[in-house]
C-alpha cells in the first residue's frame, strides 16, 4: 500500500498525469508515460502537441496537417527532430531541407529556423534545456499571436 502511495505521489500508475511537466527539484525521477494519457494541446487548428519534462531533458510529440507553417523562430535550447510519419521541410542556415519519415534533424541552439509540414505529420522533438515558453504556454508563435 505505501508503495503504492509513493508511486501515485511520483506521477507513476496514473492513468491522466495533470501533465507531465512538472521538473523535480534535485534528484530527477523515474517515470513510465503512455502518450495517450497525455492531453493534446491544440495550438492552432493545423497544431497539436504533447510533451513531458525531465530534469533537463525535454521529449514532444507534434502532430502537423499538410500545410501547416511553423514561423521563423529561434531558441537557446538545443533541439533534434525525428521524423515518425510525414515530412517537415525547414529553412534553417540559408537552406531549405526536408527531412523525411526515419530522418533526423539537429538544430543548435540560438539558429533561427521555420518549418512547413509537407504532408501530415507526426514530430518527435528533444530539446535540452526543456522549453520554459512551451511550459508557460508563452510560446505565442505558434498559437498566432494568441
Amino acid at each position: 500500500m505505501a508503495k503504492m502511495k509513493r508511486a501515485k505521489k511520483a506521477g507513476l500508475g496514473t492513468r491522466k498525469p495533470t501533465r507531465a511537466t512538472t521538473r523535480a527539484a534535485g534528484k530527477a525521477e523515474l517515470k513510465h508515460i503512455p502518450w495517450n494519457s497525455i492531453e493534446l494541446e491544440d495550438l492552432n487548428p493545423m497544431l497539436q502537441r504533447q510533451f513531458v519534462v525531465g530534469q533537463n531533458i525535454m521529449v514532444a510529440r507534434v502532430l502537423l496537417k499538410k500545410g501547416c507553417i511553423v514561423p521563423e523562430h529561434s531558441h537557446h535550447n538545443e533541439q533534434i527532430t525525428y521524423i515518425l510519419e510525414g515530412a517537415l521541410k525547414f529553412w534553417i542556415d540559408g537552406k531549405e531541407i526536408v527531412v523525411n519519415a526515419g530522418e533526423v534533424l539537429t538544430i543548435p541552439p540560438h539558429m533561427p529556423h521555420k518549418a512547413e509540414a509537407v504532408q501530415d505529420t507526426v514530430d518527435l522533438d528533444i530539446f535540452n534545456p526543456p522549453r520554459a515558453d512551451w511550459i508557460n504556454k508563452t510560446d505565442k508563435y505558434l498559437r498566432g499571436g494568441k
